[in-house]
């Protein structure tokens, strides 16, 4: 397989035939994280090795995605119809259905570095073959494993008469498995490299576009463009908003900015659109809650709280679907360049992206180019836009249209000549997003594919080497123009819990269970130490649980840790901002202490002041003894009169009647936690006797208008009572 034309398929199972007739039956499959699996091919490796046992598969990757499901029958109810129609068309990974049977066959192996947050907690096969890895790890580690097929999801395009493949979703790690993969195919061992397009797939740019003969293999049948996977929007909740509020005014003008998935990512995006588009009432609510008051000083260190002039770009390893509503709201809009000098000029402020006879000057007086052009030197102007696209180079003359140029500008009067006619009006090619992969809902993938070619070419899908580290490797970025690139770097991520030592707890619980996995988080919050003016934040939810289970999630100390206490830097919870970088023990606690639920404080200042870590005679400022959840509602009360922090600022998938049907069961799951003996309110759903016409919409939509079995009637009085609570009906 060392054709430099890939053989091309109509059918996966005829690609399967021929890979293991190339590699032989011991096949270790690697398959990019998340959404750029090609399903219906490792469908077809799956089952052939449950169907012949003298084949064997390992299968190494992340976040294996699944539909939905419920963890009871009224969630059942209540996502069956939900899923049906939002998956509709996605084929299902046929070994996550036997994982989840228990059924998975001996000849059949699972390893993965992350997967969604608990959906492994007591898996054995899964928690038994986690691989720990940091994501910049993570190629390197499935070469490790053994690794001798490489699968990966495509799109295709037409561009000057050439077929191209573009990774899209997903370069991530397959640009640095291929290069690898190939060194030791040239060595002998045996390889298949292979691309199954999916045109539902957007056609993204940067180094995510390669040739065809990237791939040994190409599966190109229009049966298997299906469905894409989508992550359906999750409603913000007072916590969530007050996180992203509090980390938004962290963010830097003029900065980068990296953000995950989820409902705390959304915040984040929510306060720095706020922050931009309603700048009045974003100061104004930090200032009637007393924000500013108890935190204003880290904020105006740190961030700021004004609209963004210069704006932020983007570099992280996710993007998500909330650096497109950054873009369209005038806060991503900070256009970053792959050359230093140019890139070094702008951030010093010598030069804007409005070009001037003075851009051409600075750049030939720091050596970006010569004094007496070349042709490299012409085709480095007119990509940047320093020159017209019309503008050419040819046996020492420079064309501008109809005037013929000599290529010294040295001699005033060609420069004079050069200035006056070869000259663009703006920076050209100029990046807003760097990303290493990306998932979303199904509206994300639709903006995306309906983006001009020039809107998409201003998100650069590169390697997570690309995003997550400073140092250079296999020819990217280099690390001097990462740091330029990275100005004022604002590292956002989240966290289960963190210690009052200052360590944080991510992937795990401290009896060995893996909740998610490392990915990315070390890389970024190494990153926010190494540059010179960077800051990493941890964002965490300052509870768990509901009503008398609930419990906090600043702990002073757990079994586990996932970032060490060394490397802490800026925590977040709804309460508040601890700034730790530099401080001492008794410090941190401190710091920890003022935004930590305040039904919590005094148990844990005295396990601190027990332990010798903080002096016998502290107390907790009285500003900061009012960390209470109800607090919190009445201080976004009259801003959501206002139209402000909607529980789906950015649209939602669900319908109003199955937004409201899924409040009434949170609730009632909520009061259900407390025991069913304990919970008279409860007592209620069992006297109704009549179910009111109101309600029916809501019970046809969960399949109990008509309920028979005493089960179903049950279940459809205890809706009837959650949806009265709520105040549906």
């Amino acid at each position: 397989m060392n054709q430099s034309v890939p053989d091309f398929y109509q059918d996966v199972e005829r690609c399967v035939d021929d890979v293991i007739a190339h590699v032989g039956k011991r096949i270790v499959l690697g398959i990019p994280l998340a959404l750029g699996k090609p399903n219906e091919l490792v469908n077809a490796f799956y089952r052939r090795i449950k169907a012949d046992s003298s084949i064997r598969l390992t299968i190494c990757t992340a976040l294996s995605l699944e539909r939905p499901k419920g963890s009871n029958d009224l969630e059942n109810r209540f996502l069956e119809p939900f899923v049906d129609r939002v998956y509709d068309g996605y084929v299902d990974l046929e070994y996550m259905k036997d994982l989840r049977r228990k059924q998975l066959p001996p000849n059949f192996e699972l390893r993965e570095f992350y997967s969604k947050a608990g959906a492994y907690l007591g898996v054995e096969a899964a928690q038994q073959n986690y691989i720990s890895s940091n994501y910049t790890h993570a190629w390197r580690d499935i070469l490790d494993n053994g690794v001798n097929v490489v699968a990966q999801m495509v799109s295709k395009k037409e561009i000057g008469g050439r077929s191209c493949f573009s990774m899209s979703c997903n370069p991530e790690i397959t640009l640095d498995l291929a290069p690898a993969m190939r060194k030791q195919e040239r060595e002998g061992k045996k390889i298949a490299m292979i691309a199954v397009v999916n045109q539902n797939l957007p056609f993204m740019y940067g180094d995510a576009m390669v040739a065809p003969d990237y791939f040994h293999m190409v599966v190109d049948n229009e049966q298997y463009t299906s469905r894409l996977f989508s992550a359906p929007k999750m409603s913000i909740t007072t916590p969530d908003y007050m996180i992203g509020l509090y980390a938004s005014a962290l963010i830097k003008d003029g900065g980068t900015l990296q953000i995950g998935i989820g409902s705390l990512g959304d915040a984040l995006c929510y306060g720095l659109i706020m922050r931009e588009k309603h700048n009045d009432a974003y100061n104004r609510f930090l200032r009637d809650t007393g924000i500013m008051d108890r935190f204003g000083r880290e904020i105006e260190r740190i961030g700021g709280t004004g609209r963004f002039d210069e704006g932020i770009t983007g570099s992280t390893e996710m993007l998500v679907d909330g650096y497109l509503q950054l873009m369209e709201n005038g806060v991503v809009k900070r256009y970053v360049y792959e050359n230093t000098v140019l890139q070094r000029l702008l951030n010093e402020g010598r030069i804007t992206r409005t070009v001037t006879r003075e851009t051409l000057e600075l750049l030939i007086e720091e050596g970006a180019i010569g004094r007496v052009l070349t042709k490299k030197d012409v085709d480095f102007l007119v990509h940047y836009g320093i020159f017209r696209k019309d503008v050419s180079y040819r046996d020492g003359v420079i064309q501008c249209g109809k005037h013929p140029v000599s290529d010294d500008l040295g001699v005033a009067s060609n420069m004079e000549a050069v200035a006056s006619s070869c000259l663009g009006d703006r920076l050209k090619n100029g990046v807003l997003v760097y990303g290493g992969f990306f998932l979303g809902p199904e509206a994300f993938y639709s903006r995306l594919r309906e983006m001009s070619e020039a809107e998409r070419k201003k998100i650069y899908m590169t390697s997570v080497l690309n995003v997550n580290q400073l140092y250079s490797h296999n020819g990217y970025l280099s690390e001097e123009l990462k740091i330029l690139h990275r100005r004022r770097g604002r590292f956002v991520n989240a966290c289960l819990k963190v210690t009052l030592a200052g360590g944080m707890v991510s992937d795990g619980l401290e009896d060995g269970q893996v909740v998610s996995g490392v990915g990315g988080q070390y890389n970024f919050v190494a990153q926010a130490h190494a540059l010179p003016d960077a800051r990493s934040i941890i964002m965490c939810k300052g509870l768990r649980g509901t009503g008398k289970k609930q419990k906090s999630n600043i702990v002073f100390n757990y079994g586990h840790i996932t970032i060490p206490r060394h490397l802490r830097d800026i925590i977040v919870t709804e309460y508040g901002i601890a700034d730790l970088r530099g401080k001492s023990d008794s410090e941190i606690i401190a710091g920890l202490l003022n935004i930590t639920d305040s039904r919590f404080q005094e148990d844990l200042l005295k396990q601190a002041k027990d332990a010798g870590k903080i002096a016998r005679y502290y107390v907790i400022p009285e500003k900061f003894r009012d960390n209470y959840p109800e607090k919190l509602e009445k201080d976004m009360e009259s801003y959501r009169r206002a139209g402000f922090f909607e529980p789906f600022p950015f649209g939602t998938d669900f319908t109003d009647e199955e937004l409201m049907i899924g409040k009434a069961l949170r609730g009632l799951k909520a009061q259900m936690s407390e025991g069913m003996s304990r919970v008279a309110g409860l007592g209620k759903a069992i006297t109704i006797r009549q179910i009111p016409d109101a309600a029916k919409p809501y019970l046809k939509r969960m399949n109990l208008e008509n309920p028979q079995s005493a089960k179903d009637k049950m279940m459809a009085k205890l809706v009837v009572y959650a949806l009265s609570r709520q105040k549906a009906i």
